[in-house]
């Protein structure tokens, strides 16, 4: 009996033991980064992250602070009879007379379909319950006191199509989560639960869910991003927070609901950025393109500020984060240990010149190491002749900075300076007590550049649609763009200029007004990035084929 339940403490320790990552200020990252955050063994190490990609999928908070009835919802979009709520409803928000299923609202709001079953590495997911769902990546249920509310999970904003395959941990090219909630917010106050129930036969249950997310819509407030594919979620923390008390906790009070307390940046000036790739975090020892977020684990941190903008009560997600620790531990482990697409995944090796991509490395080396870091290839082993042309091009080892470095380098303000009102979360009881320090700062992270070739468009705040563009001086830089979905490789790619096709090769179907992208509009400026880098007292010190060579050598990054 003694050794049965010896054996049974040794299989137990083999399978929670981690090692606690040190999330302070500061903290030096290894060469090649931490990709296993918590150094688990091999087998705790992948099985954490099959499930942490779940979480990532599926939303696990249950008290998460909005929770509208799915039944109900679903009803009220795709019954086909003449529901005056329905038509009510059509006539406050635009476009509802569109859709014609639930599956095309989430469509229209950014959202893919789960990779197939034969998918593999980066391309390829655990599925919830081991069986594909017919919906889509980022759409969840929770069920709560009898009955089931829908939610959305990080993969709305973290996950994108490229080239006909859903990459989990890439950046959503067009994520509409946050029209989602200023729909809501434009309906819900107006609706009467009494008629809800009678026009969508929804049970008490369900109608309470209606209720409690109507109520916890009065703490929210939300901003409508500048333009498709930027993102407002951190404003909305700030601006939402402001509609609470100003207390440890930020309780509910419906007095300073009806007068939100002013903010003097947000209030008047956008502060959008894109949602961030996953693979880079390992890399980093602050958190967001401006590295505002000095300390606590990030992962930990984000579920926080999506819970304030969602109304949640903190008390109730404060004792949800403690009891559901290793839900943090899963999802954090599947971020850090996430990996970038690499470009001969859907291009043949042979369409990076290796001799152009070698050259292209000095003058990284030269110009932009010093920022971004080093990258050992591949090509320069001493046993590179005996590999594939593909497995030659690929990176051997990250060397980003110990500690992650922001710079000025002239880019777009607005979204660095918005941070400033986020400072008030430092007051917050549950950021106290995880170590959680916001900071604004005077620049931008200049990031780690693996999978960079897959990450157009460029700038915090889309403003650069191709690496070429990126290379050229600011003042002639295009001052507006068109995008659109990376469905086709060889017509929505421009793969000699690393991004978005542009002028005469732009696809007639990008040519809408949601798809323009307008440099000249306040937060989406495309200057700087230049002068000190590639520009030395205003002359340009790279010639064409120098940027040819750099771009070539960059994709395989």
């Amino acid at each position: 009996m003694t050794k049965f339940f010896f054996l049974l403490t040794l299989i137990s320790v083999s399978a929670f033991a981690q090692t606690e990552p040190d999330w302070t200020a500061g903290v030096a990252v290894p060469p090649g980064g931490r990709s296993n955050i918590y150094l688990w063994n091999d087998f705790d190490f992948q099985t954490s992250q099959n499930k942490g990609k779940i979480h990532a999928q599926v939303y696990p908070v249950t008290v998460t602070g909005m929770l509208p009835p799915y039944e109900p919802v679903r009803r009220l979009i795709e019954e086909k009879n003449s529901n005056p709520l329905r038509k009510w409803i059509q006539s406050l928000m635009k476009g509802l007379s569109g859709f014609r299923s639930f599956e095309d609202v989430l469509k229209n709001l950014g959202l893919h379909k789960y990779p197939l079953e034969n998918e593999r590495g980066v391309y390829a997911v655990p599925y919830p319950n081991e069986i594909r769902p017919d919906t889509l990546m980022g759409f969840g249920l929770i069920e709560r006191d009898g009955a089931e509310g829908f939610t959305f999970s990080c993969a709305a904003c973290h996950s994108s199509n490229l080239f006909g395959k859903t990459v989990l941990g890439m950046t959503n090219r067009f994520p509409r989560a946050n029209e989602f909630f200023i729909k809501a917010k434009k309906v819900m106050p107006l609706m009467d639960p009494h008629i809800f129930q009678a026009y969508t036969r929804a049970t008490d249950a369900e109608t309470a869910l209606l209720v409690e997310s109507k109520a916890r819509l009065k703490f929210v407030e939300l901003k409508q991003p500048i333009a498709l594919g930027l993102d407002t979620s951190l404003a909305q923390v700030s601006l939402s927070l402001n509609r609470r008390a100003k207390d440890g906790y930020a309780n509910y009070s419906d007095k300073t609901a009806r007068s939100p307390r002013a903010d003097a940046y947000l209030d008047n000036k956008p502060a959008d950025s894109k949602p961030a790739v996953w693979w880079n975090v390992k890399y980093k020892n602050r958190w967001l393109s401006d590295g505002s977020v000095l300390s606590g684990n990030p992962i930990f941190t984000n579920l926080i500020w999506n819970e304030i903008g969602r109304g949640a009560d903190l008390h109730e997600l404060e004792q949800w984060l403690a009891d559901n620790d290793h839900i943090i531990k899963e999802l954090t482990t599947a971020v850090f240990a996430s990996e970038a697409p690499h470009i001969t995944d859907f291009y043949p090796a042979e369409k990076i010149d290796l001799g152009r991509a070698k050259a292209g490395e000095q003058i990284f080396k030269n110009n932009c190491a010093k920022c971004h870091g080093n990258y050992e290839k591949a090509w320069n082993q001493p046993h590179a002749l005996v590999l594939s042309a593909a497995e030659r091009l690929k990176t051997v080892e990250v060397r980003y900075k110990e500690k992650t470095p922001v710079v000025n380098v002239g880019t777009d303000p607005f979204r660095r300076q918005g941070m400033k009102s986020l400072e008030q979360l430092n007051d917050l009881e549950i950021s106290k007590k995880n170590g959680i320090v916001i900071k604004a700062q005077e620049g931008y992270v200049p990031p780690p550049l693996v999978g960079i070739w897959a990450r157009w468009p460029y700038m915090h705040n889309n403003s650069i649609p191709n690496l070429c563009v990126l290379l050229t001086p600011a003042k002639k830089r295009p001052s507006i763009y068109y995008s659109g979905e990376a469905l086709n490789k060889d017509t929505d790619y421009d793969f000699a200029c690393g991004g978005y096709p542009i002028g005469d090769r732009t696809p007639k179907a990008w040519k809408t007004r949601e798809h323009l992208y307008d440099t000249r509009k306040a937060g989406m400026g495309n200057m700087g990035h230049d002068e000190g880098i590639f520009i030395k007292d205003g002359k340009e010190i790279l010639s064409a084929e120098d940027k040819y060579n750099l771009i070539q050598f960059l994709q395989t990054l």
